[in-house]
Order: C-alpha cells, then sequence, then structure tokens
C-alpha cells in the first residue's frame, strides 16, 4: 500500500484492493489465520474477474463498489462490511 493519493481524495475513485489484500496479508501473517486469509484473496480475485474495478484498473466503479463487490463476495455484506457511521 503506497500514499495517500490526495490528488483523489474525496472523489470516490481511490483503489481499496491494496488495502483489503493487506488485511488479508495481517490474518495469515500475524494472526494465523490462513482461511480466513484465502477467503479474502479470493473474493478480491472474484471481484476483479467479475470487472469491478476502479479507473486505475481500467474500470469504472466507485471505491465504495468495489469494496462492496468484495464484501458480496465474501458471503453477507451486513456481516462483513460495516460502515463507518
Amino acid at each position: 500500500v503506497h500514499g495517500s493519493a490526495p490528488d483523489i481524495a474525496g472523489q470516490g475513485i481511490a483503489n481499496p484492493i491494496g488495502c483489503v489484500a493487506s488485511a488479508a496479508m495481517l490474518l495469515r501473517h500475524s494472526l494465523g489465520l490462513t482461511t480466513e486469509a484465502l477467503a479474502v484473496e479470493r473474493a478480491i480475485e472474484r471481484t476483479i474477474e467479475d470487472g469491478v474495478l476502479t479507473p486505475d484498473l481500467g474500470g469504472c466503479a466507485s471505491s465504495r463498489a468495489v469494496g462492496d463487490a468484495i464484501c458480496r463476495a465474501l458471503g453477507d455484506p451486513e456481516r462483513h462490511c460495516q460502515r463507518a457511521s
């Protein structure tokens, strides 16, 4: 995961996949939760295969749309993805 990308801040086009992949790495390497890490990685792969991509990858989906697609690929979006209030 790289810089904060201030040039696109607030536009809803930042790619969340790197951040979510980092969470999968945390699950695997820091917490020893290999099964859960694989589920997150598969959800990312499915989202990419389904073509739900932010503009940097040639798509037109928003950051939220990509995150929501990853949640759907994991299963119940209400269980897996809690929105910040």
